[in-house]
């Protein structure tokens, strides 16, 4: 695991009451939301174009995320082909008043770059 967060993160966003779960901590399925997003966006732009989401793999959460940390996504190319690409997502989380962030949670995401039609349309380098 890194010591530190990455330089600049695609998304970042602070947790709120409404994203919680039953227990009160901030709803899984709200995090992996922000993950995709972030990833959709970096794979949009590597790909030039309209993407969805074909798979996510290797998802881990690490730590939980409380009502008002700012929670930030980070995004690198892991692979691309000809029909896809593979985006490493790392959350990261941040109290409100405090200077250390930790990592939350990190995931492979596929991305499939799609045309008009939803039809997939291959991968668009350079």
């Amino acid at each position: 695991m890194a010591d530190r967060a990455p330089e600049a993160p695609l998304l970042r966003t602070v947790a709120m009451p409404a994203d919680t779960n039953a227990s009160g901590a901030i709803f899984g399925g709200w995090i992996l939301s922000q993950m995709d997003l972030a990833g959709g966006t970096f794979a949009a732009r590597r790909s030039r174009g309209r993407v969805v989401t074909g798979s996510i793999e290797a998802m881990r959460f690490l730590h939980a995320v409380s009502v008002g940390d700012e929670v930030s996504c980070y995004c690198s190319l892991d692979r691309a082909d000809d029909e896809s690409l593979t985006v490493k997502i790392e959350t990261w989380s941040q109290s409100r008043d405090g200077d250390d962030a930790e990592k939350v949670t990190e995931g492979l995401f596929t991305y499939v770059p799609v045309d008009d039609a939803g039809k997939p349309r291959g991968f668009r380098r350079g």
